[in-house]
């Protein structure tokens, strides 16, 4: 499962509204760097960012260790809504 899957993954077991979950990766200029954009459904991106950013930086921290573990790459994640 490649981390674009995972964070997937993960964030649609968080949200009401499954069917609106979108992650895209992007290209970054930094070497060994993976940018991930999360895009929610407005009513959940409470869910995903959790209080004080908790949750985002739990979902962070797991889609960087499986990096870690397979393809060792520094790991970015940016959640908007839509």
């Amino acid at each position: 499962m490649d981390l674009r899957e995972l964070t997937e993954k993960i964030v649609k077991s968080l949200v009401v509204h499954e069917d609106a979950v979108s992650v895209k990766e992007f290209p970054s200029e930094e070497e060994n760097t993976c940018v991930l954009e999360v895009l929610v459904h407005e009513e959940d991106i409470g869910r995903v960012i959790g209080k004080s950013g908790k949750t985002a930086s739990a979902i962070r921290t797991l889609v960087q260790a499986s990096s870690a573990l397979h393809e060792n790459k520094y790991v970015r994640i940016n959640f908007d809504k839509f």
